[in-house]
């Protein structure tokens, strides 16, 4: 059982009744070891720029990290799987100018860590709207992962109307073709992962690019993993295409990750 707090509280059932049934908010989820988070600046830059466009306001840091330690220290856990969302309890769509008073709700669980096995994936034609903000309207994508594994895979994938694939289900997605890693190009969610994966190549002199690719067309594409805050893991996949995991290439994945660092929540 995880433990919900609200800006350093315990959260209430009611209080948590008026989220789930609010369905407007957004939110960042995080690993936490040691009370230390990678890419801790990546998430507290995504929670401030959500805030903005949802809210019309930035987060201040300090709160955000305050939050999370009140609630990390409630369920008396250092190294936990983190959720801070940010929503306004009483928030009217019908007003939009109305000042909004958010909150932050903070959950803690157990910590995870990504399954290495080799996964399949189907893909299916949908764009996440506003992609650029990590909002709680999921419905869509849990409904294609379920859809997904009814029809025999482990997860989905998406591509736009020319099947020009975005993002997975709650991951991003690299190739790699025997020289380069290469980032779909297209509108997704930007993770955090993904970007300190770019990151960790850069400094290590992998080569990269941004470049569209096509579901149906793979052509000299090698390999596939997908990321997210959980860590890495090979696609074994995509619709009727095999690819062959490459340990070399999850070796290395591994290792840029490894370099980058993870900032102390309390500073």
């Amino acid at each position: 059982m995880g433990t919900a707090c609200i800006d350093g509280r315990q959260a209430t059932a009611d209080e948590l009744r008026a989220l789930a049934l609010a369905g407007y908010g957004h939110f960042s989820s995080m690993q936490v070891r040691g009370r230390a988070v990678q890419g801790l600046d990546l998430h507290l830059q995504r929670l401030d720029a959500g805030n903005r466009e949802l809210f019309d306001g930035g987060l201040d840091q300090a709160r955000v990290r305050g939050a999370i330690l009140a609630a990390l220290d409630l369920a008396g856990m250092d190294d936990a799987s983190v959720r801070v969302t940010a929503f306004a309890p009483g928030f009217d769509p019908s007003r939009p100018d109305r000042p909004q008073a958010v909150e932050l709700l903070v959950s803690v669980n157990p910590p995870r860590q990504a399954d290495p096995k080799p996964v399949r994936v189907k893909t299916f034609a949908f764009q996440r709207p506003l992609p650029q903000v990590k909002h709680v309207g999921l419905f869509p994508q849990f409904h294609y992962r379920r859809r997904a594994l009814r029809e025999g895979a482990d997860d989905a994938l998406f591509v736009d109307a020319r099947g020009r694939i975005s993002e997975g289900s709650t991951w991003n997605i690299g190739f790699w073709d025997g020289h380069q890693v290469v980032w779909p190009r297209g509108e997704a969610l930007r993770g955090t992962t993904e970007r300190l994966l770019q990151a960790g190549l850069d400094e290590a002199g992998v080569a990269q690019r941004h470049a569209p690719v096509e579901a149906r067309a793979l052509g000299g594409l090698r390999a596939a993993f997908a990321a997210n805050a959980n860590g890495i893991w090979p696609l074994a996949g995509i619709d009727g295409t095999s690819l062959r995991p490459d340990p070399a290439l999850m070796q290395t994945l591994a290792g840029a990750l490894a370099t980058q660092p993870w900032r102390p929540l309390a500073g």
